[in-house]
């Protein structure tokens, strides 16, 4: 037999060769066409597209094109010609032409999808039924149809490497395609069909191609016997089937196109339609494909007008008379004449999966419960973007799809809810599909047993009167079979049982004029729309569950009733997909809130993109608002301004400027100073009103989004000053005057879990470091002395360069006003202005003048002196080192006492009133000696915990010889890098959640590694880290540090820059010990790498030392 198609003649999907994790570029498509049936519906579907393109899904240089069927019924060939011939008419306009030509054909890529025809079980067809899928991929939160998924396995599956051409696509089937096919492109011209294998007993009921052992296409086969469809059995013992999927090279295009001014082929085009002309019904499979089949005749292709099938509700064509069949004939002919010759190969899709979208309750309850991928990107789920207060009463066999479920609901295996909004306690036994039911009609579900029914809410229009009505069926019911067949069912049970049980009489449900034969369930007039006196609602349907008559029975027979044929004729489709998107945004705005109270780490960022591509940010900015205004929790309240802030930022559209920027615009004063004064119900009333000023263009969204990052950090530093609650100062004795007060401090580097520290990470994460308290070059580089002096004021010296050497700068505060910019950290003597307050030997702002304050409390003034010998941004953590220091040394000389621990959180507290943030993990490493580890709990208030790391001394002595200290010449950037990472946190973007437990987990592990005393490990980690931090903040490489990192990258264990890096110091755990010189030598032999200095590193076992001198300060 020549059916048997060898893996060498026909293209096989190869999952082993390639997947989806190195997936080829996707398809650049020029045009998507969808064809739909009715005008009516034209502007809601090209919305739907073009939505789709503002989420990212699609393009954005696509031209998407809604095409209305110029006639009902022209099948999919015609469909296909006239969204054709609409596409080349928008692609010669395009290109200036004033005709249209085909030549736009030769460098287009063209999708066209078609709808079909009415769904019973979606209004919005099978394109557009929603499936329980999550898109992970997706930039934007939405709903998953059936079209989406489509679109996907088009553009990134089947579509990449193509010739320009035409893909024709039926989206009235759920294909799987989980591998990318290996489909051969090089010097394709002709037709190629895309088949999915298929057992011989499914393809009774479907379409099936004979391919021959050159993989050509021989004939197709549409419900053949099981003796035909044997013949076209492949070697892996399945048969090919039709897919719905065809692709025409441009040239083949280019032909089929010619076709359209070509009578009686032009009436299957809108020109037609204009013209005049009668319109015929064209099959893409059974019309156009078949005549190039290989084994077909012309004789029985263009003379036997009765070999015409339709793919879709697959009924064979209503050819009325004589005249028909001759234009049928005609047609044939042409199609014979244009294409004839053309070759039709075929690529099978070995792994994928065909399930058509068929008439069955059952097999559409089956396909909207199956689990399993369909393609790379979506993930099955059972509950999606739904909120549901009990979900533990909802089975994981059944599907829960854009609803919102508030009470005590149950839903057992095999049944779906979708578009729901349900309220009080029902119960959904197996075998229901519960589709539209809005919150007015849910209550009535309470009273009724719900098994094996499908209850559908359905939106129609009846001229200019819009209605929401509601339909059931029974889930085995047939709807198509006749009403006299034994085997015809309603509700699940025969109609005698139901006219039995009801009252209602057979003679009420159909019209005398349709004949015995042609009635069943479909045209059954079942279901009220109106009545003269009394409001129609679910419970008009849900009394044929029942034995109740009465009243519902005379109702029922007084109202206007329609049939399920009825009701999808009438359906509004714009109306259904707006319900739709309402309830959408409802469990968007539960979720916002479910995730913002209960500090779940899900991202609110898909989600705050698709409110403000579809239309709803001021319904999101509401939720966010009522949210800050509601909580007691600083924490949840910061992170809810940052959202509000992503959404202004999102509003924008990637124009108006850069997030970062200033944000002390005179407008947002009063709303911050209440923020300040911990107001923050008051708060963020007034930013919201005057939120409402900035949005009418996308610089001053930009900029309101920056104000409100602003009132974040306001309420930021208010969480993390909760720290102050772990403060705690004794009483000592007062230093005698001129006495100097000695605090130096080692500095830090970071081995492992920094970002963990920073807030809010660290109170909404918890955070983990661990730090190295280092001496460079055998000193101590960062310290502070300060002494009581006679006259009432602060002298203040700050020395850079070092503690005897470098340039100093002298500031002297005689009064409360001197101390006013002490939360502005570039203001000169910021910080040590900030100390004297923070230690509380200066209250500000206070009635008390300077001078009254010093002289009582101490006796005259303070002069203090500050130092590093560590160029600035280093990396080493020198600034909150240096705080810590400073403080140390003024709580001494005021005559208090400390502990390490208090110093600690005080510095935490002081670089809050500083307006720098910052986290925990440099005053640690900088003031407790040796290796410790430090850990913070993802609570309020923020407590630090330190442990230190038992280790050896002749580890240390080890470690010391391993280490060093590379100055990169780059000076660091930290406060964009945090800004960056900041907004990235408040986002919960995935990757960044996964690496912030990932960090948590290598400081813990290279605990383990210095306990062990094994360096190997110990750079492994560090390498790890390195990696971490790149994640965290990228950015954090400069191209000549990674020059630096790849020449040591042998010589080294591990390697990383300190602190965010960005620039600063790197440091190494070299592989051999004593290797300064060596590694001097490689950089110095090393071309490009600018300036460099290598130092020595010694672990300091003493952390901050604090001591008293002589008035000469020795």
């Amino acid at each position: 037999m020549a059916n048997r198609a060898d893996s060498q003649h026909v293209e096989t999907s190869a999952a082993e060769r390639q997947n989806s994790s190195n997936q080829t570029k996707g398809v650049d498509w020029t045009v998507i066409a969808l064809t739909c049936q009715y005008k009516d519906s034209i502007y809601a579907f090209q919305r739907e597209l073009e939505i789709r393109q503002h989420k990212g899904s699609i393009a954005p240089d696509v031209v998407l094109l809604t095409v209305e069927d110029p006639q009902t019924r022209v099948g999919s060939g015609g469909a296909t010609l006239n969204a054709l011939l609409v596409a080349a008419e928008h692609l010669s306009a395009k290109a200036g032409y004033t005709v249209v030509t085909s030549d736009v054909l030769q460098t287009a890529r063209i999708l066209i999808l078609h709808m079909g025809r009415d769904f019973p079980f979606d209004d919005c067809g099978r394109s557009f039924t929603c499936l329980p899928l999550e898109n992970y991929d997706s930039k934007a939160e939405a709903l998953v149809c059936n079209i989406d998924v489509l679109l996907h396995i088009m553009t990134y599956k089947l579509g990449p490497g193509c010739t320009p051409g035409v893909w024709v696509c039926s989206t009235d089937m759920i294909l799987t395609v989980p591998s990318c096919p290996d489909i051969c492109w090089e010097g394709f011209a002709g037709v190629k069909v895309v088949s999915v294998p298929g057992t011989v007993s499914y393809a009774r009921n479907h379409g099936v191609y004979l391919i021959d052992q050159e993989g050509y296409v021989c004939d197709i086969i549409y419900k053949g016997t099981e003796e035909r469809i044997k013949e076209c059995v492949l070697s892996d013992g399945q048969v090919p089937l039709v897919s719905g999927i065809v692709f025409f090279s441009w040239e083949t295009a280019e032909k089929l196109l010619a076709t359209h001014v070509t009578p009686p082929l032009d009436s299957c085009t809108y020109m037609g339609l204009d013209s005049g002309t009668r319109p015929i019904q064209l099959s893409i499979f059974f019309d156009i494909l078949l005549c190039m089949a290989r084994h077909t005749s012309e004789d029985i292709f263009v003379n036997r007008a009765s070999r015409v099938l339709q793919s879709s509700d697959i009924a064979k064509p209503s050819i009325t008379d004589n005249t028909d069949v001759a234009i049928m004939r005609s047609a044939r002919a042409v199609l014979w004449q244009e294409l004839r010759g053309i070759p039709v190969t075929v690529a099978y899709i070995a792994d994928g999966r065909y399930d058509y979208m068929s008439l069955s309750a059952d097999d559409h309850i089956r396909n909207l419960t199956r689990r399993g991928s369909m393609s790379s990107g979506f993930v099955a789920r059972h509950i999606v973007h739904s909120e549901l207060t009990h979900p533990v009463l909802v089975h994981e066999d059944c599907s829960v799809i854009n609803s919102l479920l508030d009470g005590e609901i149950s839903i057992e295996p095999n049944s779906v809810v979708q578009h729901c909004h349900l309220q009080g306690s029902i119960h959904v036994r197996p075998g229901c599909l519960l589709s539209g039911v809005d919150l007015i009609s849910s209550p009535v579900l309470c009273q009724y047993q719900l098994y094996s029914v499908i209850i559908q809410g359905h939106h129609i229009r009846l001229q200019d009167l819009k209605l929401k009505i509601f339909s059931i069926t029974g889930h085995q019911d047939d709807l198509q079979v006749p009403f006299a067949n034994d085997s015809s069912t309603f509700l699940n049970i025969p109609w005698a049982m139901f006219f039995s049980r009801t009252g209602i009489k057979k003679e009420e449900l159909w019209d005398p004029s349709i004949p015995e034969g042609d009635r069943c369930l479909l045209n059954a007039q079942l279901f009220p729309i109106l009545h003269t006196s009394e409001p129609i609602g679910m419970e008009d349907v849900l009394w044929f569950l029942g034995s109740e008559k009465g009243r519902f029975l005379s109702k029922w027979q007084s109202a206007w009733r329609l049939s399920l044929r009825e009701v999808l004729n009438c359906l509004d489709q714009q109306a259904e997909l707006a319900f739709r998107q309402q309830l959408f945004l409802k469990q968007a705005q539960h979720k916002v809130q479910s995730t913002l109270q209960n500090r779940k780490d899900n991202s609110l960022w898909p989600l705050i993109r698709a409110a403000v591509c579809e239309g709803h940010e001021q319904q999101i900015l509401n939720t966010l608002d009522t949210v800050a205004t509601t909580t007691e929790d600083l924490g949840i309240a910061a992170r809810t301004l940052a959202c509000v802030a992503d959404v202004l930022g999102c509003m924008a559209g990637g124009q108006g400027g850069l997030r970062s920027g200033p944000a002390a615009n005179p407008a947002w004063t009063d709303a911050f100073r209440l923020l300040e004064d911990r107001n923050v119900v008051l708060g963020v009333k007034r930013l919201a009103e005057e939120r409402a000023n900035w949005l009418n263009r996308p610089g001053l969204l930009v900029r309101a989004a920056r104000h409100y990052e602003g009132a974040e950090q306001i309420l930021i530093r208010q969480a993390v000053m909760s720290a102050r609650a772990f403060i705690s100062r004794g009483q000592g004795e007062l230093p005698p005057m001129n006495h100097w007060v000695v605090a130096e401090c080692p500095a830090r580097i970071d081995i492992s879990g920094g970002w963990s520290d920073t807030p809010p990470i660290t109170y909404e994460h918890g955070g983990v470091v661990l730090d190295i308290a280092i001496l460079v070059d055998k000193c101590k580089p960062i310290g502070a002395k300060v002494r009581r002096i006679a006259e009432p004021k602060l002298h203040l010296v700050l020395n850079s360069g070092g503690k005897e050497t470098g340039m100093s700068m002298e500031i002297v505060c005689q009064t409360l006003e001197d101390l006013r910019d002490y939360s502005q950290p570039r203001a000169p003597g910021a910080l040590l202005k900030a100390a004297f307050i923070c230690t509380e030997i200066i209250q500000y702002p206070s009635q008390v003048s300077l001078q009254d304050q010093l002289m009582s409390g101490f006796g005259g003034g303070f002069e203090l002196h500050t130092w590093s010998s560590l160029p600035h941004g280093s990396g080493l953590g020198t600034s909150s080192i240096l705080a810590g220091a400073v403080m140390a040394a003024l709580i001494t000389a005021a005559g208090k006492t400390y502990d390490t621990s208090s110093l600690i959180h005080a510095v935490l507290h002081l670089e809050q009133m500083l307006t720098t943030g910052g986290g925990w993990q440099d005053q640690v490493g900088g003031l407790v000696p040796g290796i410790k580890i430090g850990r913070s709990k993802p609570q309020l208030p923020l407590r630090v915990d330190v442990e230190r790391i038992a280790v050896t001394d002749a580890f240390v002595k080890s470690l010391n010889d391993h280490l060093l200290l590379v100055y990169t010449g780059k000076t660091r950037l930290a406060r964009n890098l945090l800004q960056d990472v900041l907004r990235s946190w408040y986002a919960r973007l995935p990757s960044i959640v996964e690496n912030a437990d990932a960090l948590v987990r290598n400081a813990e592990e290279c605990a383990q590694a210095f306990i062990k005393g094994d360096l190997s490990w110990i750079g492994q980690c560090l390498n790890t880290y390195w990696q971490q931090k790149k994640h965290m903040a990228p950015g954090c490489e400069p191209s000549a540090v990674q020059q630096i990192m790849a020449v040591l990258q042998p010589h080294v264990y591990g390697q990383s820059l300190a602190g965010a890096g960005g620039g600063g110091f790197l440091y190494l755990l070299t592989k051999e010990p004593q290797q300064k010189q060596a590694i001097e030598k490689i950089l110095t032999t090393s071309k490009g790498l600018g300036n460099f200095s290598v130092y020595a590193v010694d672990v300091d076992e003493t952390g901050i030392t604090v001591r008293l001198t002589g008035a000469d300060g020795q």
